[in-house]
């Protein structure tokens, strides 16, 4: 097969996905350019890709991670392989798949956004406790750091789930599943602080059994908590993206970076499985030898 009919079979294949899935443009050129790629790399082996076999693909993987290509980039180079066989081999114009037997590229998942301590330090003191509203996001984000809980849990709390005397919060997770989780002196201060002067002023005799009501009266959506959270960040000059959940990450790793176990935070967080937690291991990991390599003499 000559490189024309290389042109005319991934043509094709892209015609083939615009018209079944309606793929963006940018999504189809970089499909077709894994295919181009593939076949230029056939073509100066004297073979075209109607007669690449399994081997081929192989080689031509390996080749990429020896120029440094990453596993990511690898997963997307073989999913388009494997496409553009599968439709050929279902519409007929070739017999065979080559890419059947070859495992995908592991992929580490991506480290999660988090926050320095110092920019966690000061997105806590970005509202205004002189408002009843302030002092109430200046605890929502109080608590929210010290317990690692999630935005939803945060803002689904109501009071009967808190012992401010034992200070402790109960929370039903994931598959009603429920934890306890000490609140820390801090954000214990600062609950006690706003049922005592502010949620009262917020609700205005309405009831409300979520700790932490809108100026409404009702309980807070966590598309609510988000504006509220990025308001705050704005303010305290943060400048990367943050979400709710950016400080349930912070709440992990800076836990992990001053000495925590691994279990202990696992069942903090309530995750059902070791490994959810141990991708925090990574992100502390990093820290430890960015440490090391400033401060030890042979670094």
């Amino acid at each position: 097969m000559s490189g024309g009919g290389d042109t005319a079979l991934i043509e094709a294949w892209l015609d083939g996905l615009w018209a079944e899935r309606g793929l963006a443009r940018n999504t189809l050129a970089a499909y077709g350019a894994d295919l181009r790629g593939f076949a230029r790399w056939l073509r100066d082996r004297g073979l075209d890709l109607g007669r690449a076999g399994t081997a081929q693909v192989q080689d031509y993987l390996a080749e990429r991670a020896r120029t440094r290509a990453s596993p990511r980039s690898s997963a997307r180079l073989l999913s388009s392989l494997r496409s553009f066989y599968r439709f050929h081999l279902r519409n007929g114009t070739l017999g065979a798949d080559p890419t059947a037997l070859i495992q995908a590229p592991r992929l580490g998942r991506p480290l999660p956004k988090t926050l320095s301590e110092s920019e966690v330090e000061a997105l806590l003191g970005a509202p205004d406790t002189d408002t009843p509203l302030g002092l109430r996001d200046r605890t929502m984000l109080e608590v929210l750091y010290a317990t690692g809980m999630r935005v939803s849990e945060l803002t689904g709390l109501r009071m009967s789930q808190l012992n401010l005397r034992q200070g402790w919060v109960r929370i039903t997770g994931k598959g009603n599943k429920e934890r306890l989780i000490p609140l820390g002196e801090e954000a214990g201060h600062w609950l006690e602080r706003f049922l005592r002067r502010a949620r009262g002023t917020i609700l205005a005799a309405r009831p409300c059994e979520h700790v932490f009501p809108t100026a409404r009266g009702g309980p807070m959506t966590r598309q609510g908590f988000w504006k509220i959270i990025k308001r705050h960040a704005a303010a305290a000059g943060i400048r990367q993206p943050i979400s709710p959940h950016t400080l349930r990450h912070a709440f992990a790793t800076h836990l992990l970076n001053h000495g925590a176990d691994l279990r202990a935070v696992q069942m903090l967080l309530g995750h059902a499985d070791l490994s959810t937690t141990q991708i925090y291991t990574h992100v502390a990991r990093a820290r430890l030898q960015a440490l090391h390599a400033r401060h030890h003499p042979r670094g």
